[in-house]
C-alpha cells in the first residue's frame, strides 16, 4: 500500500517534470526541433550536427516555421522533452499493473482509473503527434496542455480513495473551491492562447526586444490578466475561511502561496522585459495549483 502511494506521488511529480519540459520547449522556440514524430528527422536519436542528417533532410526542413535551418539546440530541447514523454508513458503502464494487482479484488474503481489514465497518455501520444504535423496549431496545443494535466489529476483521485482522509467543509466551501478551480482552468487556457500570441510577436522581433513583447499584446491578455484576480480573491476567500475546517488548512495555505507565485511571475514577465526562465516557471506552478486545488476538492466531503 505505502509503495504505491509513493509511485503515484512520483507520477503526479513526474507529469509535472514533463510540463515543465513542455513550457522550456515553447520558451526556446523549439517546437519544431524535430519536425516529424515519432521520429526526429526520420531517425531514432537525432543528429548532433548538420552533417549527420540524412540526404533528404530539406525535406522536414522545409515543414519548420520557427526555424528553416538545422538547429541542434532546439531539435535536442524537443527530444528530450518527447523522451520525457515516452518515460511518463512506461511509468503509467507500471502503474496500470500496480492498480490491478494489488486493488483489483478491492476497489475496482481504482484499477479503472488507472486505464483511463493509460488512455490519457496515449491520446496525449497522439495530440503530440498532430499538433508537430499541423505545425504547433494553437487549439491543438492547448489541449495538449490540458491532457497533462489531466493526467496529473487521475493519480490524486485515486490515492484519496486509498486514504480516505476527507475533510468535512461546508457546501460554500465547496462551491467557491470549485468556481476557483474553473477560472483557473480558463485563466490557464487564456495563458496558452497569449503563449501563441507572444510566438507569434517574437518570430516577427527576430525573438529579440523581448521587453516590447508583452506591449504588442491583444485583448486577450487583459483577460488572462483580469481573470488571475478573480482566481486570488477567490482564493483568499478560501483562506479566510480555513481555520474553521480541521484538516482543511494546509490545502489552501497552499494554494494562497501558489497564486501569489504565479501572479510574481506574472508580473516579473509584463514588467522586467519577460525573462525566459519565467514563462516555463509561470505554466508550471500554475499547473501545480490547479492540480492542488482539484485535490483539495476531491478530498471534500
Amino acid at each position: 500500500m505505502e509503495f504505491y502511494k509513493k509511485y503515484s506521488w512520483f507520477l503526479v511529480i513526474f507529469v509535472f517534470l514533463v510540463i515543465l519540459a513542455g513550457g522550456v520547449v515553447r520558451m526556446t522556440q523549439s517546437g519544431m526541433g524535430c519536425p516529424d514524430w515519432p521520429t526526429c528527422f526520420g531517425m531514432l536519436i537525432p543528429p548532433t550536427s548538420a552533417d549527420q542528417l540524412p540526404a533528404d533532410f530539406e525535406k522536414y526542413l522545409s515543414k519548420q516555421d520557427i526555424d528553416h535551418s538545422f538547429n541542434v539546440y532546439h531539435t535536442w530541447i524537443e527530444y528530450i522533452n518527447r523522451l520525457l514523454g515516452a518515460i511518463l508513458g512506461l511509468i503509467i503502464l507500471f502503474y496500470v499493473y500496480l492498480s490491478f494487482k494489488r486493488f483489483w479484488k478491492v476497489d475496482k474503481v481504482i484499477p479503472y482509473i488507472s486505464i483511463a489514465l493509460l488512455f490519457a497518455v496515449m491520446f496525449e501520444g497522439w495530440l503530440g503527434k498532430v499538433v508537430v504535423d499541423d505545425n504547433l496549431a494553437v487549439t491543438k496545443v492547448t489541449l495538449h496542455m490540458l491532457g497533462a494535466l489531466v493526467i496529473g489529476i487521475l493519480p490524486l483521485y485515486n490515492l484519496a480513495r486509498i486514504s480516505k482522509s476527507y475533510i468535512s467543509v461546508s457546501s460554500t466551501i465547496k462551491h467557491i473551491t470549485t468556481i476557483v478551480i474553473i477560472l483557473l482552468l480558463i485563466q490557464i487556457v487564456l495563458g496558452t492562447q497569449v503563449r501563441e500570441e507572444i510566438d507569434l510577436i517574437s518570430k516577427q522581433l527576430n525573438y529579440e526586444q523581448r521587453e516590447l513583447w508583452i506591449s504588442k499584446l491583444g485583448s486577450e491578455f487583459i483577460i488572462h490578466r483580469t481573470f488571475s484576480w478573480l482566481v486570488l480573491i477567490g482564493t483568499l476567500f478560501l483562506f479566510l475561511k480555513r481555520t474553521k475546517f480541521n484538516g482543511y488548512s494546509y490545502y489552501i495555505t497552499t494554494s494562497i502561496v501558489l497564486v501569489v507565485v504565479v501572479i510574481l511571475l506574472g508580473v516579473i514577465m509584463a514588467y522586467l522585459g519577460m525573462p525566459a526562465i519565467s514563462q516555463p516557471l509561470h505554466l508550471l506552478i500554475a499547473s501545480i495549483l490547479l492540480v492542488q486545488l482539484v485535490y483539495s476538492r476531491i478530498v471534500m466531503n
